[in-house]
Order: structure tokens, then C-alpha cells, then sequence
């Protein structure tokens, strides 16, 4: 399935680090879920779910660590899962453990270090995202924080996450530079996921920050949309040591 169409991470990564992010093409969903649905969890047949995870083998040196993503800031050693677990963000230093991130809107972050011994897939919707999903991802990684880079995937852009003052304010209460990421939208806000993860990343000591700029809200034909279409599929971030 080497014509799939998927995105490939521009960044600076160690050679036998792998990551891959997917977009909604190439599946065999059909209706709101069309086409390459990878979540189990948002009313698609089983059986489409399933081809189109297997579509994805090939490109995968193992099965992904899928988690029941809640929301939350939990970190997982991929290596260790065992079920389905409940998480937000999973690590591995073991080769051929693929950690991914299933998102339609909120932010997936891949993180990896220079010397390629550890990745992260992090799961930053702007709840887990304010309360430290990516603090505490970074803290579970066995390495200095200096030393790794992130990857910033496919996000609801800073023209379409419309957010209430409340939303605003709990960034600030963390982060007053947090203000920087939100303008003024009549009586809402529009917010900047990847400024506020950047933001996060620099105070972690994380310098080496990629990606970013895509934006799943407007780009109906690439990505799927939870906050355009209500009912929609999920893509995959994907990152494992080879």
C-alpha cells in the first residue's frame, strides 16, 4: 500500500526514527467516515475500521498501540500496554513499538530525541493540552528535555478554534503568555493550538519544535473535522524506532 496517501514528518529525526501521519484518503469508509477512518470508537462499521488499520500495515513493523484517549493528561509505556488502555500520550525505547495518537481537530504532537533512543505520541486536545499532557510526556521520557524535538501534526487551525473567555482564561492561569495565542472574535476567541504548544515545548526546554500551519477545520478534502462535521472518522500520528 505504498501509494497511500500519507504525510511523512519534516524534521530533523534521527534516520531509524519513523513517523507517519495519515489523512482521511485511501480507506474504504464510506459517508461521514470516507474514507481512511482509523477509530473504532465513532459508530463505523467494524469491519471498515479494520481494513483500512490493515491498510497501514505494510508501512508498520508492528500493530499500533492504540489507546482509549480520554482526554487526560496519562502516559503509557507502549511497550508495557496491555489491553486498551485509557491515555492520552504513549512512549517507547523499545524498537518496533509504533505509538500513535488518534486525532480529528485537536493537536497530535511526536516527539523524539536527537540520539533517536525514545519516542512520544502525545494526544493534545486543548483540555489535555492546558492541564499538561505534553509536560507530562515529556517528564516520563527518560531523557533531558533539551535534547528532544517535536513534530506538530495536523490541527483545527488558529482561524477556526473558537473558544469561549473561560477557555482563555485556564490557559492563563498556567501560562499568562498564553494571551498571545488568542484574539478577539466578537464574544469569543479564536485560539492558536500550536502557538499555545509551542509555548508549553519552550517552557519544557524543547527548542526544536516542526510542523504546524495545517488546518483539519479547512482543509475538508485532507482531514477529517470533528468541529465542521460532528459525526467524522479519526487519523493516526504514528512514531516508532526501527
Amino acid at each position: 500500500m505504498a501509494d497511500l496517501p500519507i504525510i511523512i514528518p519534516d524534521w530533523p529525526a534521527p534516520a531509524h526514527v519513523k513517523a507517519l501521519q495519515t489523512t482521511r484518503l485511501g480507506g474504504v469508509s464510506t459517508g461521514v467516515y470516507a474514507s481512511l477512518n482509523l477509530g473504532d470508537h465513532v459508530k463505523d462499521q467494524p469491519q471498515y475500521v479494520a481494513a483500512n488499520r490493515q491498510r497501514l500495515s505494510p508501512l508498520l513493523p508492528s500493530e499500533p498501540v492504540w489507546l482509549n484517549q480520554v482526554h487526560g493528561i496519562r502516559v503509557i509505556d507502549a511497550a508495557q500496554a496491555s489491553c486498551i488502555e485509557s491515555a492520552d500520550a504513549s512512549f517507547s525505547t523499545h524498537k518496533q513499538v509504533v505509538c500513535v495518537t488518534m486525532t480529528a481537530d485537536c493537536l497530535p504532537v511526536l516527539l523524539c530525541d536527537q540520539a533517536g533512543t525514545v519516542v512520544a505520541a502525545v494526544h493534545a486536545g486543548w483540555r489535555s493540552l492546558c492541564d499538561g499532557v505534553i509536560e507530562a510526556t515529556v517528564h516520563t521520557m527518560p531523557v533531558a528535555a533539551s535534547s528532544l524535538m517535536a513534530w506538530l501534526g495536523p490541527a483545527i487551525g488558529p482561524q477556526a478554534f473558537e473558544v469561549g473567555g473561560e477557555v482563555r482564561a485556564q490557559f492563563m492561569a498556567v501560562d499568562a503568555q498564553a494571551e498571545t495565542a488568542f484574539v478577539s472574535h466578537g464574544d469569543k476567541w479564536l485560539g492558536d493550538l500550536y502557538t499555545l504548544a509551542r509555548q508549553r515545548l519552550q517552557r519544557l526546554g524543547v527548542t526544536q519544535v516542526y510542523g504546524g500551519g495545517r488546518c483539519t477545520y479547512s482543509e475538508a478534502e485532507t482531514f477529517f473535522s470533528y468541529r465542521r462535521d460532528g459525526d467524522t472518522g479519526r487519523m493516526a500520528s504514528m512514531i516508532w524506532l526501527e
